[in-house]
């Protein structure tokens, strides 16, 4: 039996534009193509494990505009539940400013998450009975962080496995970090939570043991092309990334922890649901965008 995940985030649009690089301060750069898609943190985790075969339910907000009219047809299209998708009367749906320099495939964003950031105690008391009746929440940080603090609160007390994603970086408390049971940062992420610059596995290493001394029992660093680092207190692993031709590497972290969240909740352990995840991202950079790029559970299991 697969566990019940929600997924507590983001919804934004992404605006993405292609160049022979990326501008620089001050430089006009002239783009190659232009695309409006689905997109945000949370959505795109929730459509990576929802074409991976997970149970999830997808919690965000839109606003009342041409932006959140995309979002759900996105949603209808791909037999995704808007039972918890919300709506904001006074912020527009968010959105993210996206440049991809068509050499390297590298990105700049910027994000403007809208009505993401204005989730209300009314929101949270409509969302609460999906999270007690999950097994395993997923959350990041592109959502208002008192928003956050009361749907960790919800699930730490109903006994759900917390997945804390937390990008992008921001500044937080160890307290409420330690709230949660599984860390995916990436190494910047890593980096800014602990204090420990992170660039190969023994720092990855000294960054993880932090977090298990603040009482965090698994940790998962995402680092790009060298792989994961992935740690309890009694193991730790570096897992190597898949070699691919990377189209786009917008949304590689979001794919890997939407694999990474189906693995748990079909209970594969810690290093075995890195190894989904790295699947799930090794095909989905191999596409232009960001959620639609997901792959089916078809195309993981083909290359497992």
């Amino acid at each position: 039996m697969k566990k019940k995940i929600v997924m507590f985030g983001s919804y934004v649009a992404d605006l993405t534009g292609t160049a022979e690089h990326l501008p620089r301060a001050g430089e006009t750069v002239f783009g190659e193509m232009f695309k409006i898609g689905p997109g945000g943190k949370g959505s795109n985790q929730a459509v990576a494990a929802h074409r991976a075969g997970a149970d999830i339910t997808l919690a965000t907000k839109l606003g009342k505009d041409v932006f959140g009219d995309l979002a759900r047809d996105f949603y209808a299209q791909e037999h995704i539940s808007t039972d918890y998708v919300l709506t904001d009367d006074e912020k527009g749906t968010g959105i993210a400013l996206i440049c991809v320099d068509q050499v390297s495939k590298q990105n700049q964003i910027v994000v403007v998450p809208g009505a993401c950031t204005n989730f209300t105690d009314a929101d949270i008391g409509v969302l609460r009975p999906a999270i007690e009746a999950a097994e395993i929440l997923l959350v990041q940080f592109e959502v208002n962080m008192d928003a956050l603090d009361r749907v960790m609160d919800i699930a730490r007390a109903a006994g759900v496995r917390i997945v804390l994603n937390p990008a992008p970086a921001r500044e937080v408390s160890r307290e409420f970090i330690c709230r949660a049971d599984v860390v995916t940062p990436n190494e910047v992420e890593a980096a800014a939570l602990t204090g420990v610059p992170v660039e190969d596995a023994a720092d990855a290493k000294k960054a993880a043991d932090v977090f298990h001394s603040w009482g965090i029992p698994q940790v998962v660093i995402t680092m790009g092309k060298q792989g994961v680092f992935a740690s309890t207190p009694d193991e730790s692993r570096m897992i190597r990334a898949r070699i691919v031709e990377a189209v786009d590497t917008t949304g590689a972290g979001d794919a890997f922890n939407g694999g990474f969240v189906t693995a748990l909740s079909e209970g594969k352990n810690l290093f075995e649901a890195v190894e989904f995840g790295n699947a799930l991202a090794s095909l989905a950079v191999q596409k232009f965008g960001t959620a639609p790029s997901m792959p089916m559970r078809g195309e993981i299991d083909k290359i497992l």
